[in-house]
């Protein structure tokens, strides 16, 4: 059986990538905070924190790992004006994102298998953004370019991709206009993510590469009426 190793796996996104691996017959540990879905092990884990990490690979006790999912981050990706942004929270935000990938990979890089896979999760935010979203911005293009230099130098053993979801939703409160900035027609869904996941964890000539799932949205272009 495969193992894989899922960050955040407790969250939107994570719980639908912890669900989606283990139906396709993977072993799953959440590293998290917070419980993981029903029939997913869970291991309390603080990826930006260096010793959460080091104890929590030592909890999981495992010898060999073939898929690690870095996934964690603080989801909110407003910090408010920048003349007003502290330092404390910009460490708390990159930290949780770009700090903990480095931190989760670094651990878990001895124990994978020839043929394994990384898969940094960014953001289409690392290639736009909205107003007040600097820390946020700055840890997913991070990951963009951690993505290609670990490609390079984990080559060919293990191969790393990044995915950048744009707008992924849990379905609550949308409106059609909302629906309707997608050129597929609709919001982005947790499984969406999970399907890309699945994909590049066996794409054997995919590496360095970002995937952006995002049902178009970043190639409409948008003008004011």
């Amino acid at each position: 059986m495969k193992r894989t190793i899922i960050t955040g796996g407790a969250g939107l996104i994570g719980t639908a990538l912890c669900k989606a691996l283990a139906a396709h017959g993977f072993e799953v540990a959440s590293f998290d905070l917070e419980p993981a879905p029903e029939g997913v092990r869970h291991v309390h884990c603080d990826v930006s924190d260096e010793a959460s990490v080091l104890g929590a690979f030592e909890e999981l006790d495992w010898d060999s790992l073939d898929l690690l999912v870095n996934n964690a981050g603080i989801a909110s990706p407003v910090t408010g004006p920048i003349a007003e942004l502290s330092l404390d929270d910009w460490r708390r935000v990159t930290d949780s994102h770009l700090t903990g990938a480095f931190l989760m990979t670094r651990a878990a890089v001895p124990l994978m298998n020839e043929g394994s896979a990384i898969i940094n999760m960014a953001s289409t935010r690392a290639l736009m953004s909205e107003p007040n979203t600097e820390a946020y911005a700055a840890s997913k293009g991070g990951l963009v370019a951690m993505t290609h230099a670990l490609a390079i130098s984990l080559g060919p053993a293990i191969r790393v991709n990044a995915i950048a979801p744009g707008w992924i939703s849990g379905g609550d409160g949308l409106r059609p206009e909302d629906h309707a900035q997608h050129p597929v027609g609709r919001v982005g869904e947790p499984n969406d993510i999970a399907e890309a996941v699945l994909y590049l964890a066996t794409a054997g000539f995919v590496t360095g590469q970002v995937l952006t799932i995002d049902g178009g949205m970043t190639r409409k272009m948008i003008y004011a009426e």
